[in-house]
């Protein structure tokens, strides 16, 4: 094996030692819902359907071979976030190991290749990259830019069409993967600069610049429509210029060049998420001026170092899409937006040092024990990173720590203590998160469910009517509300919420199933199990509605109610799109195979359930032992949805 092959080998085996801690790591609950962890869709794996699904505008995106790499993984191991993580490090190793290749080809320089794809690999601003599932997108995109690059290097070297026409499927593919590389074709000309050396960097020639650029035509024109469907995927994300005005994107724009610089070089306090807020003038002219300057000096070393200005160009280049003057989002910067075009910086200083090696003798003695020293720091402060990213509560409260005023930092650390039952913790960070922002209405319903089960529920009441004037609109805050004046006993104000959850998003199911729960409250289970089936219809796979369901149909004292069959088949297919892992739903067949006379399956089913919730530590687990005592006894469980202990219900005039 050549010493480059086995570098290139060495490149990604070490790589994926680096990032084996990922494998212990969970799901995160920021975007990755969205995209695996809680999408239907991605969970079933690769069907017709779901192609179907992959080419539409989803997460705010139009990603569709994305979507099909996550449908994939489905398809081979499940929803295990394990085998997702490191799926996504194989893709990162290989990245490393392509970008070696690509650069050893153009410059024939085994050092500095080497270096700089060591850097890529192992620098921890590439860490959100690799250690977020929802950043496939990243990788994957990057795998085939790449391709695209090594194949149009081969077309160059060796003038062989079949490399220009292989550049251009991987550059779709890579566009397919997200939008970001539409950049590629200005990437292509810079490398017709250095070091292809198509073009004199001394002195530009219009004409043949002119016909290099007319060789890219067909780069070029693909870089339409795909930026069309990207900025239509993205066009509810998108700020407005009342929200974020124009002055306010140049100036977080220029922060941002100076932040992602500033982060390649002294990587410390990376967070996931990075608030927008205006920055102070002397820190956004003091970018100004940096960037303004660095730009001229590298031009200026454009004969001795052509390098220079092809990695500063690099650099500034493939960053526009996301650098933030078309605002998609909130955030000020993201570590992700950095994991290609830090390779730039990284040419410029590889290159550079291995110039000055070439040039001075003390040079040439430090370069090695300096390269060696600085990637070794970059795998002590990736290994520290990726700790941050084991779960939900080591990420968000590192963000807090590190960023300051962070008030999606806070919001989303109070619903990891949320879920936890801590809610003391919880209350406290919703409530720092409102005092930095008191205008998302998020954090209001958050604070009002909070109330709620705090027994304060005029007050409870008060923070969701907060949060419906700040966004009359909010499907979520309307089902809530509903929800609250369900326990309240005000049953007709909570239907009105219902309806107008079901009128604001016609397509959601939850409305016609949490009014199908107020409808069974009021003893009118006909009219129940119609908005139930409804809900179904909405949403087929869901498994609760499912096991709702069944419960109603199989344990209604209502004779006419009772559906033994049909509950029974719904049991069965929200066990199985839950794994025989959901106590919930378990307790759910047990009802629907006793209603059908199987009773030594339905004590089984229970039995599981009893198991299961003892091994969560479920607090009461009496009812189901009650049942299991039935079923054995061959009795099926009858049961009332209606309320004998709430409040007296308010009119319904």
């Amino acid at each position: 094996m050549s010493r480059p092959r086995l570098l290139a080998l060495l490149l990604a085996l070490a790589t994926l030692l680096v990032f084996l801690p990922v494998g212990r790591f969970g799901f995160v609950n920021f975007d990755d819902p969205d995209y695996v962890s809680g999408n239907p869709v991605i969970q079933r794996g690769l069907t017709v359907a779901g192609v179907g699904w992959a080419f539409g505008f989803h997460a705010a995106n139009w990603i569709p071979l994305t979507w099909l790499a996550h449908m994939t993984d489905c398809t081979l191991f499940g929803v295990n976030p394990a085998a997702h993580h490191f799926v996504n490090v194989l893709f990162h190793a290989a990245n490393a190991a392509l970008l070696f290749v690509l650069l050893f080809r153009l410059t024939e320089k085994v050092w500095p290749a080497a270096l700089v794809a060591g850097l890529f690999a192992w620098h921890p601003l590439h860490v959100e990259s690799v250690a977020w599932v929802s950043e496939r997108k990243d990788t994957l995109s990057t795998f085939f830019a790449l391709l695209a690059l090594i194949a149009y290097t081969k077309y160059v070297q060796e003038e062989s069409r079949r490399g220009y026409w292989l550049a251009l499927a991987a550059f779709v593919a890579s566009l397919l993967a997200k939008g970001m590389f539409v950049t590629l074709p200005y990437l292509l000309l810079l490398l017709d600069f250095w070091p292809l050396q198509r073009l004199p960097i001394e002195k530009i020639e219009f004409r043949a610049f002119a016909k290099l650029v007319f060789e890219k035509t067909p780069f070029f024109l693909l870089v339409v429509p795909f930026s069309i469907l990207t900025c239509l995927a993205q066009r509810g994300a998108m700020a407005t210029l009342e929200r974020v005005p124009f002055a306010l994107r140049l100036e977080n724009s220029l922060a941002a060049y100076a932040g992602y610089l500033g982060e390649i070089f002294w990587p410390a306090k990376l967070a996931f998420f990075y608030p927008l807020a205006a920055a102070p003038f002397w820190a956004v002219l003091t970018a100004a001026a940096g960037l303004a300057a660095a730009s001229l000096l590298a031009w200026r070393a454009r004969r001795a170092f052509p390098y220079v200005p092809v990695g500063w160009c690099w650099f500034l280049g493939t960053l526009v899409p996301v650098i933030g003057l078309v605002q998609v989002g909130e955030q000020a910067m993201a570590d992700r937006y950095s994991y290609f075009p830090a390779i730039g910086i990284f040419l410029i200083v590889a290159f550079g040092g291995w110039d000055l090696a070439g040039r001075f003798p003390l040079a040439k003695k430090i370069f090695f024990p300096a390269a060696v020293l600085v990637l070794a720091g970059c795998v002590v402060l990736t290994e520290i990173q990726l700790q941050y990213w084991h779960s939900d509560e080591t990420l968000f409260s590192h963000a807090v720590a590190v960023t300051g005023e962070n008030e999606i930092a806070h919001l989303n650390l109070g619903v990891v203590y949320e879920r936890a039952g801590r809610l003391d913790e919880a209350m406290r960070e919703y409530r720092a998160a409102l005092k930095i922002n008191p205008r998302r209405e998020h954090t209001h319903s958050n604070i009002a469910d909070l109330l709620d089960l705090a027994g304060q529920p005029q007050a409870a009441l008060a923070e969701y009517g907060a949060a419906l004037k700040l966004n009359p609109n909010s499907v979520l805050t309307h089902l809530n509300l509903g929800t609250l004046r369900v326990e309240l006993g005000q049953f007709a104000e909570a239907a009105a919420e219902f309806a107008e959850a079901a009128r604001l998003d016609p397509a959601d199911a939850r409305p016609p199933y949490e009014n199908a729960k107020l409808l069974l409250k009021q003893g009118r289970d006909a009219e129940a199990v119609a908005e139930l089936h409804k809900a179904l219809q909405l949403d087929a796979d869901n498994f609760k509605v499912q096991a709702f369901t069944a419960r109603v149909l199989a344990a209604d004292e209502t004779e006419g109610i009772r559906n033994g069959v049909t509950a029974l088949a719904l049991a069965k297919q929200a066990d199985e799109l839950t794994g025989n892992s959901q106590p919930l739903v378990l307790d759910a067949l047990g009802m629907a195979l006793a209603e059908t006379g199987d009773f030594a399956n339905a004590a089984a089913a229970v039995q599981k359930a009893i198991e299961l919730a003892e091994a969560a530590q479920v607090p009461d687990i009496k009812p189901l032992k009650t049942r299991l005592t039935l079923y054995q006894n061959k009795q099926p469980w009858r049961e009332s949805f209606r309320a004998t202990n709430a409040p007296t219900p308010a009119p319904d005039n």
